[in-house]
This record gives structure tokens, sequence and C-alpha cells, in this order.
């Protein structure tokens, strides 16, 4: 799941962190409440004795938060996991044991009370057997916190991996054309070819630049988008219109990188490349509710009915079900009288 040179420390999950004071201040409170039903108790008393032990298991735990990085490696094997903490609980139960009674003792010496306790050995008895039990319930916390992460982390990797393997595909069709065009119309018009080339500059420094993220907010897919169209508007002319309906609200919904894209380039590919009569297309993006809707028409080409989606729009599929599940959906179909419209729908995410 994650890489055994990578021994970067992770920060403590704020919810665990909250978690462990909010245990600590309930033992803190019932410690209290109960050591006062004695007459004449002293208050400070029963916040030593918990306070000492809450200090020395959370540095002690804290100090095996950051070495379970190193043992991310064995979380396909949960025994070996396991194992290789409980290793360390025969030195951390005693080293413990030590650390609770030597501030206790220290802190009655400077009050001039002396400590008394039960004998050394049913100390070490109880107090050992006690930290077994934390640190049980630490272990298994931590396992289930550090294979959540890992599975996140993979999931990451593998959107990555799509988003780049997509990228792959897209660059070399699309150079090949954008180049085409820009080679016809340099000597005829070197003014539109110098246009399109730094068209083409910005579009693939663009792409660089956003592609080295899983995910972007719409306005900059859009953004991305219309340079790759404008230069397949210069290609094809008087032979494609383009219409872009995007509603505001939409605009600040997250997206997978380069997840409108492929929609678009189906739509050149399947009707414009394929006719020589005019072509419409639309992009256009929504709102409704708590989702975000994206949909590219056509006006030409024929779907029939057992049709299915391609490299592309499968490749979208399978990223929007990483991300989301059930909940993102991935369509294609025909259009009344010709054409056909491709679209996506998943929850609107904002930053």
């Amino acid at each position: 799941m994650t890489s055994a040179d990578d021994n970067t420390p992770r920060p403590v999950p704020v919810a665990f962190v909250l978690a462990w004071a909010l245990f600590w201040l309930l033992m803190l409170t019932i410690a209290v409440q109960d050591h006062l039903r004695e007459p004449g108790a002293a208050w400070w008393k029963p916040l030593l004795w918990e306070g000492s032990s809450c200090l020395a298991a959370s540095a002690m735990l804290a100090l095996r938060w950051r070495a379970s990085t190193r043992l991310d490696a064995f979380l396909p094997r949960p025994l070996h996991w396991f194992a290789r903490h409980l290793l360390w609980l025969p030195l951390l139960a005693p080293a413990f044991v030590v650390a609770i009674y030597a501030m206790r003792h220290g802190v009655f010496a400077l009050l001039g009370e002396p400590y008394r306790h039960a004998p050394w050995g049913e100390v070490f008895l109880y107090e050992c057997t006690k930290f077994a039990l934390f640190y049980l319930l630490f272990v298994a916390v931590v396992f289930g916190l550090r294979t959540h992460a890992a599975l996140a982390e993979q999931r990451l990797r593998t959107q990555q991996a799509q988003l780049a393997q997509l990228t792959q595909q897209l660059e070399p069709h699309f150079l090949f054309n954008a180049l085409n065009t820009i080679a016809a119309t340099i000597h005829g018009d070197p003014d539109r070819a110098d246009a399109l080339l730094t068209k083409l500059a910005a579009l693939l420094r663009a792409t660089t630049d956003l592609t080295r993220r899983p995910s972007c907010t719409l306005a900059e897919e859009l953004e991305l988008l219309q340079g790759y169209a404008a230069i397949m508007v210069e290609r094809f002319g008087d032979r494609v219109t383009l219409h872009w309906a995007i509603d505001d609200a939409a605009r600040g919904c997250r997206v997978p990188t380069l997840a409108v894209q492929p929609l678009l380039e189906n739509a050149f590919r399947h009707a414009v490349e394929r006719s020589s009569e005019p072509t419409e297309l639309w992009v256009r993006a929504r709102c409704e509710g708590a989702r975000l809707r994206v949909e590219v028409e056509q006006s030409r080409g024929e779907l029939s009915a057992t049709a299915v989606p391609g490299v592309g729009l499968d490749t979208l599929r399978q990223r929007l079900h990483s991300l989301h599940g059930s909940r993102a959906i991935v369509g294609l179909e025909a259009r009344s009288p010709a054409g056909a419209r491709a679209w996506f729908e998943l929850p609107c995410e904002r930053s």
C-alpha cells in the first residue's frame, strides 16, 4: 500500500487528538469526583494521579505514532504489523510505571508529604496491566487510521496514473492535428499560424500545470477546455460552431482534472471530423440541487441503440467512480433527430 522507504511522520488526525483529550478529561473528572467524596480529601491528588498517567501515556504513544509510519509496508499483513507494535509493550509498560511514579513522588516530595502506595510488585502488576489495555486499544485504532490513510493514498496514486494515461492518450492525437493545422497556414497566413502556436503553447503549459493536481474547479477546467476548443475551431473553420452555456453557480464545483475534455474531443472526432456539413456543438454545465451536471451535445452523427462508450468515456467513468462511487454517473445518449449527447453528473463539492 505504501512504500517502505516513505518514513515521513504523518500528523496525528485532529479527531483522534480530540477524542484522546476528551477521554482524559472524563478520567480526570471521575477521579476528582470519587476522591472528593472522602472527608478531608485534597482535590489536587487525583489530578496528579491521572495527569501523570495522561502525560506519560501521551508521550509514549506519540512516539509510537511517529514510528508507525515505518511499519506501513506491513499493513497488508495485519499479524506482522501488530506483532511489531507489540514487541515494544514489554519495554513501554515498565517505563510508563517508572515515569508516572517518578512524577508523583517528585510532586509529593516538593510539597513535603510522603507518597504512600501499594507494594512495588502490586503496583507494577496493576499499572502494567492497565497500560497494556490502553496500548492494545491504541494499536487497534492506529491500525484502522493507517489502513484508511494507505487506501486513500493508493486511490490518489491510481487517479494520478489514470490522469497521466488519459493525458498521454490525448496529446499525440491532438498535437498531430494541431501541428498539421499550423503547418497548413504557416505560409498562406503567418499571423494566423503565429496565433495558433501561441494558443497551443499556452494550452500545453496549462495542461502541464493542471495535470499535477487530481482535481480542479470547473472554472479552471473550462479555461483549459476553451484553449483546446479554440485550436479545434481554427482547424475546422466554418464546419463547426461551438456554443457555451455555463451557469455561474457551477463554476466553483470541483471536477477531476481533464474530466470535460474527453466529452468535447469525442464530439469533434465523431461528428465534426466525419462530416463536411456544418456541425453545432454545445457545452453546458449547471447545478441541479447539490449535484453538478456537465454535458457536450453534437448536432450530427448517429448513435446506435447498442453503442458503448469509448476509451475516453470509460476512463472518465472509472475516475468518477473511484472518487464518488455510485453518486457519479456518466451517460451517452442519442439526440433527436440526429447527433448525440455525452454527460456526467457528480456531487458538487466546492473548495
